[in-house]
């Protein structure tokens, strides 16, 4: 018997495929929202969402991925096994699913975090009232060793540079004044741009669609970077009840999730994907989790995406420091480790299934 295709696809064009392919299968309803800009190779790229069957559905379970486009290819991994599972196994009856793949396919298919504006997606959900501009706390005392105006090259002394500011501010304090977001620098890192991006305006306009007349929605946003080495919690960035917490104990399991506090694994974003879903009021009830699964440790982490950074503003394309930094980069968020995406793999879509469950009222 042939061995079936690799789980992690091996880019940009071959996930959407194989996610079209597999929505196919079930006979699910497809949608594709193109942006604009084209993949590395002049490929048309686009957000994609697959919907099952159940179109007056009460209770949907949402699993998305790729909003920062280098841990894209973990996302659609998820997706593309939780997909195969239900082929083999269909998926609790009275829910309605929505897959959306690729929030972010200019960076999916690019390498990068970001978009074609060097937009971090997840900083640029502001709410109404909200204006795109300013920075975190503290973020302007670290421009000039976080967002050099020079290509890389052999010696970077970035690390120790960045211990020492650890050790005068702390971890908590800096990881909030960089991952926070800011508005203010715009070829710099955590870049959160200065006008709602096209993810933005398709998740704002088509999610509602897809959700149908949804009055309970869990939401698993699927990422990697944070936390220890291929492990995971679910994080939440938007504010959540009493009985949310308890129905994530219930499903999920006590301690495997967390609410924003940046001296453990999470930060305090401005202008993330999740506050914005929970404040259009989609549904009555929207349970939001950033199902955060860990890699390498913090410093190692910004180091990366400070190199990547500058080597697509100061770098020369082919250029082997610049190349290097890209690469780096996509292993930071994507490690090729076997036994990594063994787990993570496992574990996400594990929690694809506990949420289906919970909700089908059979966990």
């Amino acid at each position: 018997m042939t061995a079936g295709p690799p789980a992690f696809p091996p880019d940009y064009p071959t996930a959407r495929t194989r996610f079209r392919a597999a929505a196919t299968r079930l006979g699910w309803r497809q949608e594709a929202h193109p942006i604009a800009g084209t993949g590395p190779n002049g490929e048309e790229l686009t957000i994609d969402a697959a919907i099952s069957p159940h179109p007056d559905a009460g209770k949907v379970l949402v699993v998305s991925g790729g909003l920062h486009g280098a841990e894209g290819p973990f996302g659609s991994a998820v997706q593309l096994a939780a997909l195969e599972r239900f082929a083999t196994s269909p998926p609790p009856a009275g829910v309605r699913y929505v897959f959306v793949h690729a929030l972010n396919p200019w960076g999916y298919a690019h390498g990068r975090r970001v978009d074609a504006d060097n937009v971090d997606p997840n900083r640029n959900f502001l709410l109404p009232g909200e204006e795109y501009r300013g920075s975190a706390d503290g973020y302007h005392h670290f421009n000039t060793l976080l967002n050099p105006r020079s290509p890389p090259g052999r010696f970077d002394l970035f690390v120790p540079r960045a211990w020492l500011s650890v050790l005068r501010y702390g971890v908590p304090a800096l990881r909030q004044a960089l991952a926070g977001g800011q508005y203010d620098y715009p070829k710099g890192v955590f870049f959160g741009g200065h006008r709602p991006t096209a993810t933005h305006l398709a998740m704002r306009d088509r999610l509602g669609g897809w959700l149908g007349p949804a009055a309970d929605v869990v939401h698993l946003d699927f990422h990697t970077g944070l936390g220890k080495w291929a492990g995971y919690k679910l994080l939440l960035d938007a504010p959540v009840s009493a009985r949310q917490l308890d129905r994530m104990d219930r499903w999920f399991g006590p301690g495997t999730h967390e609410e924003d506090d940046p001296a453990k694994t999470s930060y305090l974003p401005r202008g993330g994907f999740g506050p914005s879903c929970v404040a259009q009021k989609f549904a009555p009830e929207y349970l939001y989790m950033v199902a955060e699964f860990g890699t390498y440790g913090n410093i190692p982490m910004l180091a990366g995406m400070r190199a990547e950074n500058r080597a697509a503003h100061w770098g020369k394309p082919g250029d082997r420091f610049t190349e290097r930094a890209r690469a780096r980069l996509r292993e930071l968020f994507v490690p090729p480790s076997p036994e990594w995406r063994k787990r993570v793999l496992a574990q996400g879509v594990e929690l694809v299934m506990c949420g289906a469950a919970g909700l089908a009222g059979t966990r």
